[in-house]
């Protein structure tokens, strides 16, 4: 009995021993070997500044990649909800298939039945792809989009327009317009 209980200690004395990695050797491998630093299923995130919520985020997955020295980067590989709240009391929906969105740059890039819905002023914008410029509040893509109003569908390729969709710009456009005739 003693000589078994000498053993297991010193082998697990070992063992703890041994284990001597830092954080930063941890880092570095999973960067090496192209793995996500953390994973997180069933994400509801709310984000607030002075008690005002700005931003929830849900999402079914999550892949943080940010252990990568260049370009680090959260992964929304089975999609995204992102609802953004304006000062003015205004909200956004963001929501799509896929997502990607860059640490150092705040620019994420939405694939894969891209929706795009103000609460506001009822208007919706449809496309397969699209970046986001965080820190400018500008949307852009060069696929093609569609941008349902209350009044007016619009057809196009190639979209920019700031993060409320009130001002923006449609390349090679089509569709019904409404024109006021009396202004």
């Amino acid at each position: 009995k003693y000589n078994f209980k000498s053993i297991a200690s010193i082998l697990l004395a070992m063992l703890f021993l041994s284990c001597t990695n830092n954080i930063k050797e941890v880092r570095d491998f999973l960067a090496d070997k192209n793995l996500p630093i953390a994973v997180a299923k069933d994400i509801n995130l709310v984000h607030t500044d002075s008690g005002k919520v700005e931003t929830k985020l849900r999402a079914p997955l999550l892949y943080d990649y940010s252990n990568r020295k260049l370009h680090p980067y959260q992964e929304f590989p089975k999609g995204l909800k992102l609802t953004t709240f304006q000062k003015n009391g205004d909200s956004i929906l963001i929501s799509a298939n896929y997502g990607r969105s860059y640490t150092k740059t705040s620019i994420s890039e939405i694939i894969g039945n891209v929706e795009i819905f103000n609460y506001a002023s009822k208007t919706k914008l449809l496309t397969n792809q699209l970046y986001w410029d965080q820190n400018l509040h500008y949307f852009f893509t060069e696929h093609k989009v569609q941008i349902i109003s209350e009044k007016d569908t619009t057809f196009g390729k190639g979209f920019e327009a700031n993060e409320d969709l009130s001002e923006a710009i449609v390349k090679n456009t089509s569709g019904t317009l409404y024109v006021n005739e009396n202004n």
